[in-house]
């Protein structure tokens, strides 16, 4: 009659013991050469990698582009410190805000003439 085979275990237990299995299963694999070995090529390379980065900023610093860049930044710093970096920002955005007034004054003075025109005829 019914193909499902009837099985009187524990289901609970079951779960318990899938559970112990996994935690196993995943200790072994931690505490593997394997995953010991690659972690330690992991972290030489990246010990490699952060000496190669230091030593190659160093260079640059000390390179003739990279002094011209460390000028340039102490350039903008000081600049911003001052007030001058912001008193030539505000006088650009009042400069843009200017020209788009008067912009907008001339489309207003030639759509009023334009009108004009219309209603006079």
């Amino acid at each position: 009659m019914n193909d499902i085979p009837q099985d009187d275990g524990d289901l609970a237990e079951e779960f318990r013991q899938l559970g112990k299995n996994l935690v196993d299963t995943l200790r072994l694999a931690w505490d593997s050469p394997e995953r010991k070995k690659l972690q330690d090529e992991i972290e030489s390379g990246l010990v490699d990698v952060v000496s190669s980065l230091k030593r190659e900023a160093g260079e640059f610093k000390a390179s003739p582009p990279g002094q011209k860049l460390k000028e340039e930044i102490d350039d903008m710093r000081q600049s911003w410190e001052s007030g001058e970096a912001e008193a030539k920002a505000r006088q650009e955005i009042m400069n843009a805000i200017r020209m788009a007034n008067n912009e907008l004054q001339k489309w207003s003075e030639k759509w009023q003439k334009g009108s004009g025109e219309s209603n006079d005829q």
